[in-house]
């Protein structure tokens, strides 16, 4: 159930939206490739006053079996865009977006697709498509982002744009920071976090002159709560501060964490940058159910204290904002993959309303414009 009023929600942006013939692929990989999936997407306004959408594109090979094999691609520095072979009877297909390695004592996979960004420069409710910049795509120039670059997340903070993205490779799980100052030309400033970092979101401004940022450390393996516990055992938001948005202190005390009771509570994660609004620092962030190998993913949110990000003052973890929606995806179903998945990335303000950006399935990018009162502390 969602009872959130709505303004707006569409489909904004396909996989045959993307014009392959500009891949960073081509040129060093003669194999055919097509999207996976053009998803999720962060969100920024520019100083024109339109959106920007940073775009993942995830591509993949149209032919991934070889004789006995499944073929995952990568990228290296010497041999730019190139494929690994892995013997059928070595992995786990099951899952449609990795491979997993059996021959290990610990988890190891390998991707079915490399992702690489394209920023989509849209009007300013978000409604339309105004520009694709094929000429400032982002795609992989360091070894940790050999199996490419994932799901970036923007916020504006003193005036300049900061993107945050994820980057997986054989050396670690890492979390990337870029800079600009226009909203569309980025400049790379390497590794911020390689704890194995997934999801992690800058705060929109400073706060008494420290910056905060949400994160969300993935392990190996996780320890038990007690049985008296509210709180179920697995991956979480956390909270860390910085001086200078390169060195990261993570908070001593847990943060948002999956509650016992909910019932999306395999694991949450951050979904935008949290945002200052009168009652506080909103965040919206995901929360996953168990169902078969990829889960059921939704949309909840948060309020947090505007002048100490660690006092948390509403959680809405039952009724979600957002949840997979099939009559979005009608027109685009024979290219499901997965299903049941809604990822929101990015917001920007509109007025009174909020624009949330969100991949939809694995899939495309989906627009939804709802009013922002709706998410204060007295209507809740």
């Amino acid at each position: 159930m969602i009872n959130c009023p709505v303004i707006n929600d569409q489909l904004i942006f396909k996989p045959d939206d993307v014009d392959l013939s500009y891949s960073p692929m081509r040129g060093s990989l003669e194999l055919r490739t097509y999207v996976l999936g053009a998803f999720n997407p962060g969100l920024c306004r520019l100083p024109n006053g339109n959106l920007l959408m940073m775009v993942r594109v995830a591509e993949a090979l149209v032919d991934p079996f070889k004789g006995g094999h499944v073929l995952s691609l990568k990228w290296n520095p010497e041999k730019k865009y190139m494929v690994d072979e892995w013997p059928l009877e070595e992995v786990d297909v099951r899952d449609p977006r990795k491979i997993k390695i059996l021959n290990y004592d610990f988890p190891v996979y390998a991707l079915t697709s490399l992702s690489w960004l394209l920023p989509v420069e849209l009007n300013k409710d978000g409604s339309e498509v105004q520009h694709i910049y094929y000429d400032k795509i982002i795609s992989p120039q360091l070894s940790s982002q050999e199996f490419g670059i994932e799901d970036p997340r923007i916020s504006k903070i003193d005036n300049r744009y900061y993107m945050t993205t994820c980057c997986a490779s054989g050396e670690r799980h890492s979390t990337m920071l870029y800079v600009s100052d226009n909203g569309l030309d980025y400049k790379n400033l390497g590794v911020i976090l390689d704890h194995q970092n997934k999801d992690m979101l800058l705060f929109e401004g400073s706060i008494n002159s420290i910056y905060f940022a949400l994160t969300r450390p993935l392990g190996e393996c996780y320890f038990a709560t007690s049985k008296e516990s509210d709180w179920h055992p697995g991956a979480a938001i956390h909270l860390a501060s910085s001086p200078d948005l390169l060195h990261w202190k993570p908070a001593d005390g847990a943060f948002l964490r999956a509650r016992r009771s909910a019932s999306s509570n395999v694991k949450t994660g951050g979904g935008t940058p949290p945002i200052l609004t009168p009652s506080g620092w909103l965040m919206f962030y995901h929360g996953v159910e168990k169902h078969g190998e990829v889960g059921i993913y939704r949309t909840f949110w948060a309020l947090l204290d505007a002048h100490d990000p660690t006092k948390v003052l509403k959680v809405e973890d039952e009724i979600p904002i957002l949840q997979a929606n099939a009559r979005l995806t009608e027109i685009i179903h024979h290219q499901l993959y997965v299903e049941n998945v809604v990822f929101t990335t990015g917001i920007a303000h509109y007025g009174d309303d909020l624009i949330l950006a969100s991949g939809e399935s694995d899939l495309a990018c989906r627009i939804t414009r709802v009013p922002q009162n709706y998410f204060a502390l007295h209507s809740a």
